[in-house]
Formats: C-alpha cells, sequence, structure tokens
C-alpha cells in the first residue's frame, strides 16, 4: 500500500490523540494527515480536502464520532459519504461498537493503540474494503462481516439467493 499518497484525516477532541495517531502515521509513511477538532469541523475539513479516510473518535462534542459517522453517511450535502472511516474509542463494549457499525463506521480500533492496530485497520479498509448497502434505515459498509453458517433468519439480499442457487 502507498501510505505516502493517502490522505487522511484525524477527527478527535483529544490534542494529544490526535498527536499520537499523527506520529503513528507518519512512522508508516503518511505525508498528508489533517486533523480536526470535532465532527462538524471533521465535515468542513471533508468538504476542503480530498480525504481518503477518516480516524474519528467515539466521544466528543459538541458533535460525536456516531453522530459524525451518520452525517457523513447519509447528508444530502456530505462530501464523501463512501468514505472509509475507522472509529477509534476507549469506549469498545458491545454495545458501542454495535452502534458504530450500526451508524455506518468501515472499521473499529480500540485504544490503546499501537502501530500494528493502524497499520491492520488501514489494510482492512483499503485493500478489503466491505460493499456499501442501502436499506430504508441505513446506508454504509455491509454490517456483516462473514457468513455465518448457523444464522437461520431470513436471507434477504440478491447475492444470498445467487449463493443458496449455485
Amino acid at each position: 500500500m502507498r501510505y505516502d499518497l493517502l490522505k487522511i484525516l484525524l477527527v478527535d477532541d483529544n490534542h494529544y490523540m490526535r498527536v499520537l495517531l499523527a506520529e503513528i502515521l507518519r512512522a508508516i509513511g503518511v505525508h498528508y494527515i489533517y486533523e480536526a477538532n470535532d465532527g462538524a469541523e471533521g465535515l468542513q475539513m471533508m468538504r476542503d480536502h480530498a480525504i481518503d479516510v477518516v480516524m474519528t473518535d467515539l466521544s466528543m462534542q459538541p458533535l460525536d464520532g456516531i453522530d459524525f459517522v451518520r452525517l457523513l453517511r447519509n447528508s444530502p450535502d456530505s462530501p464523501n459519504p463512501m468514505a472509509p472511516v475507522i472509529m477509534v474509542t476507549g469506549h469498545s463494549t458491545f454495545a458501542r461498537v454495535n452502534e458504530a457499525r450500526d451508524a455506518g463506521v468501515s472499521e473499529f480500533l480500540a485504544k490503546p493503540l499501537t502501530a500494528r492496530g493502524v497499520i491492520e485497520r488501514l489494510h482492512q479498509a483499503i485493500e478489503h474494503p466491505r460493499s456499501f448497502v442501502r436499506t430504508g434505515d441505513y446506508f454504509g459498509p455491509d454490517r456483516r462481516r462473514r457468513n455465518d453458517p448457523n444464522y437461520r433468519g431470513p436471507r434477504r439480499r440478491a447475492a444470498d439467493t445467487e449463493k443458496q442457487a449455485g
């Protein structure tokens, strides 16, 4: 992967966390790093720059990471609704991970941060992106990570029907 070509936006109200993430990104060769203090500033930064990947904190004020992702994915004036978003947080409870997933987050990175974790999530978001899905109340990366052979619910997607017929 050509990290030197990536334009990454860091959205976090904690200056020190942005510094830490920026240092990790620079160490792996990222040259274009943009920063925002909250989701509203992040959306404006995305309007001003062609951002490739967003790394956002979950807990921020006044616009938190989940609301930021919802606006990015669903707002009619969104600068890039399909941008990969990596949610970075210390609140990695099952409920918060599901809330972030349901908002349209591409990847989830739990604190404490490591260079390896950052690299793995960037690689996953860029090299192995999940298909985007639009339903009545969701737009974002497919929330299913894998085909669960034990799933007994309805198979509602055309791709599921094709797999069963084939």
